[in-house]
């Protein structure tokens, strides 16, 4: 049987490309295997699946090496279980050489052993890199006062005495915000708030 096995690493990501290649790849597929998960590691739903349903002399298609996963070890580990103890094959439609169906000989896999070696670690830098610049996009955002994750949820009565201060003019607008932790908008919620609540009170 042959298999395909495609991945993105989000719900956002369209695997549109990678099941265009296998189209276009001339292979008649038994089943495709669809992923929208990190390549971190394989502890992915369809991946295993994929694995369990594969026989000696099975072929696993993908498009590329990173496709297969991003981690180093993880991917020389997953290779050796497919072609050695499955006893099935893997073809990588963007790296011909790396086709376990074809250079069987000892100098055809020691070539193709040096290539998976080389693109998985590629790949496992790529995925740190990726990370790398997520950390830093992010720290550099919230050194621009960019705010992530939900807003947290202000109730006006934690805020009347800041109110109150800024009616004495103890502290200035800007001061009321900073203590509060707000932005100008939520600021004006919060007053508005108060006023009339303080104004039904008087009633």
């Amino acid at each position: 049987m042959i298999f395909g096995y495609a991945r993105v690493s989000t719900k956002e990501q369209n695997e549109d490309r990678q099941l265009i290649a296998f189209k276009e790849s001339g292979y008649k597929f038994d089943r495709i295997f669809v992923e929208k998960q990190s390549g971190k590691d394989f502890n992915r739903a369809e991946y295993r699946k994929m694995i369990k349903a594969v026989r000696k002399g099975d072929i696993i298609v993908i498009k590329s090496i990173d496709r297969l996963g991003r981690n180093y070890n993880e991917i020389i580990e997953q290779w050796r279980k497919i072609t050695k103890v499955k006893n099935a094959d893997i073809i990588v439609l963007d790296m011909p050489i790396l086709d376990t169906t074809k250079n069987k000989d000892l100098l055809g896999t020691l070539i193709s052993d040096l290539v998976l070696q080389l693109l998985s670690y590629v790949a496992e830098n790529e995925r740190v890199n990726i990370k790398q610049r997520q950390t830093e996009g992010i720290a550099a955002a919230k050194a621009k006062g960019i705010r992530f994750g939900r807003s947290p949820i202000y109730d006006y009565r934690d805020y009347i005495d800041v109110y109150d201060r800024f009616r004495r003019q103890e502290i200035t607008q800007k001061q009321a915000m900073e203590i509060i932790g707000c932005c100008k908008t939520t600021y004006y919620r919060l007053m508005k708030a108060i006023r009339e609540a303080k104004s039904l009170a008087q009633t």
